[in-house]
């Protein structure tokens, strides 16, 4: 105090002090080492984009599931089949019986290329009646074919080349035969027709993770959370009775995208509506199945936030939106099985685009059953009776 009572000023700070500096930036180390998921997050993701863009993405895909149906089995038709095995574009898996059964493995996603060698090739390319090589591609997804159709006819004529001799020489460079790439599902090439669909997938993992982390963690944070451990009720009910509310607002977001990719893109829907419905569901309830377990693993809104983001990414790079999935190496492969949205593209995409039904997505829906198993049952492990 001062001699007239008057409180004592405190002397002004001037200048800069490395003291004052140094504690400030001690504390934010230590807050730093204190918020683990963040720092992972600061060091981690800048990595797996590194990975991921570098070893697993691949814009120009080589190695595509391919079948044939033999209708001639002489060496021109060897030299046109082992032509297109050594360009790296195509990898042979077998053969199909009949035209029917070619449609219905594109149909499944079982094989991109179908290649169609009539009858009696040979024999007409000797007579010179310019037979037709059919190579059925599926094109629901264009880049994933555009590469290797544009170097077909290329492949096929060095291959050939050695074979044809003498009055079959290829005196100008084409040979004696046609090869007609029928593009199947989207013969446009329409980008918008692949894309679309690929987007409610990515949509609904975005907003369903997400919402449904922060707004457990939110209740966490108000103590809400606390009362509600507080009663008897099971693991399982909590995650039950927190997820499905946010199932309604799934189906209004899938109302609106249909509506607009009908009117505004015109993306057909070829296939079955019950297909689509047991799909749809089933997605739905594992993504918000992921979001109650990232939940489970953050202290506030900001890690659940993080975390949520941290799943997006391999939903939109592993799963075979953005890049075809055929195309990506075995391991990268692996890691997009095990990605939600990897199943629910092939879903929508088969019944939008190709007519698909139940029997055609089952294998996939299966697939999204053993996901939310999985996650359902860690979720619940982590899920603690107590608060710390």
């Amino acid at each position: 105090m001062s001699g007239d009572g008057a409180p004592a000023r405190k002397p002004a700070r001037t200048g800069f002090s490395f003291r004052r500096f140094g504690a400030v930036l001690t504390k934010e180390f230590i807050q730093m080492r204190r918020d683990r998921i963040t720092f992972a997050m600061m060091i981690g993701l800048p990595l797996v984009q590194l990975f991921l863009f570098g070893f697993a993405i691949n814009a120009d895909p080589h190695h595509l599931p391919t079948l044939v149906e033999m209708g001639d089995n002489g060496p021109l038709t060897r030299a046109v089949i082992a032509g297109m095995q050594q360009s790296d574009y195509f990898d042979f898996k077998g053969e199909v019986a009949g035209i029917a059964a070619g449609e219905e493995v594109l149909r499944r996603g079982e094989a991109n290329f179908v290649v169609v060698i009539p009858q009696n090739f040979e024999r007409d390319v000797i007579r010179g009646r310019m037979p037709e090589i059919l190579i059925a591609a599926d094109a629901s997804d264009p880049s994933a074919v555009g590469g290797a159709a544009a170097a077909l006819s290329g492949i096929v004529s060095v291959a050939v080349r050695e074979v044809l001799t003498g009055p079959l020489a290829m005196p100008s460079g084409a040979p004696p035969f046609s090869v007609t790439v029928h593009r199947e599902y989207n013969p446009e090439g329409k980008t918008s027709t692949n894309i679309v669909p690929g987007l409610l997938a990515i949509i609904l993992s975005m907003t369903m993770v997400m919402i449904t982390a922060v707004a457990i963690v939110k209740e966490t944070e108000r103590g809400t959370m606390e009362m509600l451990i507080a009663t008897p009720v099971r693991p399982f009910e909590v995650m039950l009775g927190k997820i499905l509310p946010y199932v309604f607002v799934g189906y209004v977001q899938t109302i609106v995208f249909l509506i607009a990719a009908a009117v505004i893109f015109h993306v057909p829907f070829e296939g079955s509506w019950l297909a689509f419905f047991l799909g749809f569901n089933l997605y739905i309830v594992v993504n918000l199945a992921l979001g109650f377990l990232i939940s489970t693993a953050s202290r506030n809104q900001m890690q659940a936030m993080q975390l949520s983001f941290f799943t997006i990414l391999p939903s939109i790079l592993l799963s075979g939106f953005m890049f075809p999935f055929a195309g990506m190496p075995g391991w990268a492969q692996v890691l997009g099985t095990g990605v939600p949205a990897t199943h629910f593209l092939r879903i929508i995409r088969a019944v939008m685009l190709k007519g698909g039904d139940v029997a055609d997505v089952g294998p996939q829906c299966l697939a999204l059953g053993i996901i939310l198993v999985v996650i359902s049952g860690i979720a619940m492990l982590r899920y603690r009776q107590t608060l710390d």
